[in-house]
């Protein structure tokens, strides 16, 4: 179906998406905190996809090239977003962070629902540092193999391994003991 697209089909292209969008939402949705933010990404990844598709690697399989690309996307809006409030804020990143990973620790107690739940995990999920975001997202949520995720971010496996356990922790903690 790539192969197509990349001839100018337009169809075989509507087709690619219509395979990719939801997978790839749930991954930049979880990568981004937000479904906004997620949206605008895979739409940005998309365009990017279509402007690329001469480029494309038929030997790589296309879900992987398009989940680096969105990725990417992923990372250049949250870059802009950390500018635009570093800019607009008078407190700094790291001040708004410490913050937010306070918040996620409020109240241990409360019984949140599973829809609370599933928020502040894609809030926690959010925070993380890139290096340990990406191989999270990619291996326990994406469903990729640690060799496919090492492919798509062009890491060892070991690193991939490495980070994925870290990013655990991290949860963890910030969950209030309870690992993912």
């Amino acid at each position: 179906m790539a192969k197509l697209a990349a001839t100018g089909d337009d169809r075989a292209f509507s087709e690619l998406v219509r395979r990719h969008k939801d997978p790839l939402f749930r991954l930049l949705r979880r990568y981004a905190g937000n479904p906004d933010d997620a949206y605008e990404a895979v739409q940005e990844a998309f365009i990017s996809a279509w402007s690329a598709l001469d480029r494309y690697d038929s030997s790589r399989p296309f879900g992987a090239w398009l989940r680096t690309i969105a990725i990417n996307k992923a990372r250049d809006r949250s870059r802009r977003a950390a500018v635009r409030r570093l800019i607009f804020s008078s407190k700094s990143i790291d001040d708004a962070q410490a913050i937010a990973v306070h918040d996620l620790n409020a109240a241990p107690e409360q019984n949140l629902t599973d829809g609370e739940e599933v928020r502040r995990l894609d809030l926690a999920i959010s925070r993380l540092p890139a290096n340990l975001k990406e191989p999270l997202l990619l291996t326990v949520f994406d469903g990729n193999s640690q060799q496919a995720a090492a492919d798509i971010l062009r890491v060892s496996v070991k690193t991939i391994e490495t980070r994925v356990a870290r990013a655990r922790k991290k949860l963890s903690e910030q969950l209030g003991g309870r690992l993912i």
